[in-house]
């Protein structure tokens, strides 16, 4: 699949009213010829005397590719197949001819006008009567004027005919760019009439010459052959190139399939893999460098260079993209797209900002062998440090905050930060992100949950604890992940008891002690407005509680009224605006729900922790982050 990446050559094809003319092409090798056995070499190959001969196979496809490279053309051929008409000018051209695929954008592109001077382009006739004449055009100024002569430029890209087709759409992408730079300096400074003419005259004066050595000498006079000549390597080797044209305007262009895998080998990531995880980008995302500040400028022209610089002045990645925006003056419009940029380019990741209660654990296509490179690697980045001791306290879930100590020393905390960029920079680690559905208990299930809550009621009363129900409660993700603060709700039969109880004391107290008339009437009065104050708020309480359960259906209302925190008007209402914003079907983590609703997240974990019964929590990695490196 790698190998479907890489160009086979790149063909340069000229056409004008002189005819067409295949100009350059590389690499060298000769395309036409194939080699044909000798006599010699056929009389010393062992036949079976009994096979019989078959010089037409209709079955076998003939192959066109040798050895990575193109063959099997000649130039001719090329030539009079790239030499398109004008209607199929300045659009996609695609064409597949057994194993080869090839792609291009042929251009049409104006010669660059010549002004031609006053005493060449006009007759000015004798004065007549006083009266001076109007100039009379010459027939070569009136024939240049009626039609501009046009010549095609196709610069088509061999491909194989297995790729994909966001790696054929790239190519035609940056086909299409050249022959709009080239018409630009065409424009500008007739660039490609002169250089055309220089390969042209070459061709002539070598023709006794190999093609090879032609090929050569016209890389060694043209810079528009040294620019196809280097985009074929850059191509191939990293997938970035930066070419100037004529020394005047620079060509940037990635190709993701192939620039991704310089950070992780074997990793496919297509365009639209790409654009599906930036348009998932918000402003609580951080950004996370995978090159040096230096390496950066290559992948913008310098136009752009001034907007970067500020963002990397104000990068770090213990921030979101909206704090960076602030620290650096723009808008975060502008950061969105200069991170999408440098994504693109493969020059940075997107990541949660660092802290202390992101979880992470080892990717699954770690590349963790013992003779990894990433080995040595980090013994070299971290003096004295074993990747396999430090990556090890990650193979289970493990948040930062659990690695490190109130005793411990900030330097050390320093080195952890540090270590834990450095994995996830070489995809190392992968994060994990709590995510809540909403699952309440079917009648029969949650019938028995009640039945356990009871039980757990009086067996807290007796004071023995069930050992099952604790490893439950101890085994939950909530437990492992933060320990929200225990808020104890009393059951409604223990409430009842206490004050059946206080009510039996009271009566006794009033029986062993009677207080005067005037003291019992004033005590009456006052027990009797609490009570009315205590009722009236009670059952406010009991309407907005039943206004709030509205929003479910009968089956999730009877379920949540089981849970001793319904009760909590505050709590509820809470769960039920975020039930209401969709929060809980298992599409948003609880970085984005404290982001967007303004909340803590000890007070989110307690409203999950209260509720547990009826929300069901998992942790996973964020699936618009992670399909970018989950492609092969």
């Amino acid at each position: 699949m790698e190998a479907n990446v890489n160009p086979l050559a790149v063909i340069l094809v000229y056409f004008d009213s002189k005819g067409d003319r295949l100009l350059y092409r590389y690499p060298y090798q000769t395309l036409g010829q194939t080699e044909v056995p000798t006599e010699e070499q056929r009389k010393s190959r062992k036949r079976n005397p009994y096979a019989v001969a078959n010089t037409d196979d209709l079955l076998q496809t003939p192959t066109h590719i040798s050895q990575g490279q193109l063959q099997g053309f000649a130039d001719e051929v090329l030539s009079a197949l790239f030499a398109v008409k004008p209607q199929l000018c300045n659009q996609k051209f695609e064409l597949k001819l057994n194993d080869v695929r090839f792609v291009s954008h042929p251009t049409l592109i104006p010669h660059k006008e010549q002004r031609p001077s006053n005493a060449s382009s006009s007759i000015s006739l004798p004065s007549v009567g006083g009266a001076t004449a109007n100039p009379v055009p010459t027939a070569s100024a009136t024939v240049g004027s009626v039609k501009k002569q046009q010549m095609l430029i196709n610069i088509v890209f061999a491909l194989h005919a297995q790729a994909s087709y966001s790696i054929v759409k790239c190519y035609h992408e940056l086909s299409k760019r050249l022959g709009l730079a080239l018409k630009f300096e065409e424009q500008r400074s007739g660039y490609l009439t002169e250089q055309t003419a220089h390969m042209a005259r070459t061709h002539d004066e070598q023709q006794q010459q190999p093609l090879e050595r032609t090929l050569e000498l016209i890389a060694e006079r043209c810079s528009l052959a040294q620019a196809l000549k280097s985009i074929f390597h850059d191509l191939c080797t990293t997938g970035l190139l930066s070419t100037s044209l004529n020394q005047n305007l620079t060509l940037c262009f990635c190709l993701p399939a192939k620039a991704h895998q310089l950070h992780k080998k074997g990793s496919m990531v297509d365009p639209e893999t790409i654009d599906r995880c930036l348009r998932a980008l918000k402003p609580y995302h951080g950004m996370l460098l995978l090159v040096d500040f230096a390496e950066l400028l290559d992948c913008v022209p310098p136009t752009g260079a001034r907007m970067l610089w500020q963002l990397v002045d104000a990068y770090n990645p213990l921030i979101s993209l909206q704090s960076m925006a602030s620290n650096a003056d723009l808008s975060i419009e502008h950061v969105y797209k200069l991170v999408s940029h440098l994504v693109y380019w493969a020059k940075a990741t997107i990541i949660y900002p660092l802290c202390e209660t992101n979880v992470y654990v080892i990717a699954p296509d770690a590349p963790l062998h013992t003779k990894s490179h990433l080995v040595e690697k980090f013994s070299t980045r971290f003096a004295g440090m074993s990747l396999f001791e430090v990556i090890s306290d990650f193979s289970l879930p493990t948040s930062i905050g659990h690695l490190t100590t109130p005793l411990q020393q900030p330097a050390r905390q320093g080195i952890l930060a540090q270590m834990v960029l450095w994995m996830l920079q070489h995809h190392l680690l992968m994060q994990l992100h709590t995510y809540v559905q909403f699952m309440p208990s079917e009648d029969d299930f949650g019938d028995s949950a009640s039945c356990g809550h009871q039980l757990r009621g009086a067996s807290d009363d007796e004071g023995d604890q069930d050992p099952d129900q604790d490893e439950l409660h101890d085994g939950s993700m909530l437990s492992m992940s933060s320990q929200p603060l225990p808020v104890p709700v009393p059951s409604i039969s223990h409430r009842r008891d206490v004050s059946e109880d206080h009510s039996s004391l009271a009566s006794d107290n009033i029986a062993v002690q009677p207080s005067s008339s005037h003291k019992s009437n004033f005590s009456m009065t006052a027990s009797l407005s609490t009570d009315n104050c205590d009722s009236i708020d009670s059952m406010e309480d009991e309407q907005k509680l039943k206004e709030l359960l509205q929003v479910f259906n009968d089956a999730d209302r009877a379920a949540i009224r089981r849970i001793p925190a319904s009760l909590n008007v505050d709590d509820l209402a809470l769960l039920v605006k975020l039930y209401q914003m969709g929060y809980f079907k298992s599409e948003h983590h609880l970085e984005e729900i404290m982001y967007f609703e303004n909340l803590r997240r000890s007070q989110l974990l307690q409203l999950l922790d209260k509720f547990r019964d009826v929300l069901i929590i998992y942790e996973t990695e964020d699936p618009a982050i992670a399909s970018m490196y989950n492609n092969k």
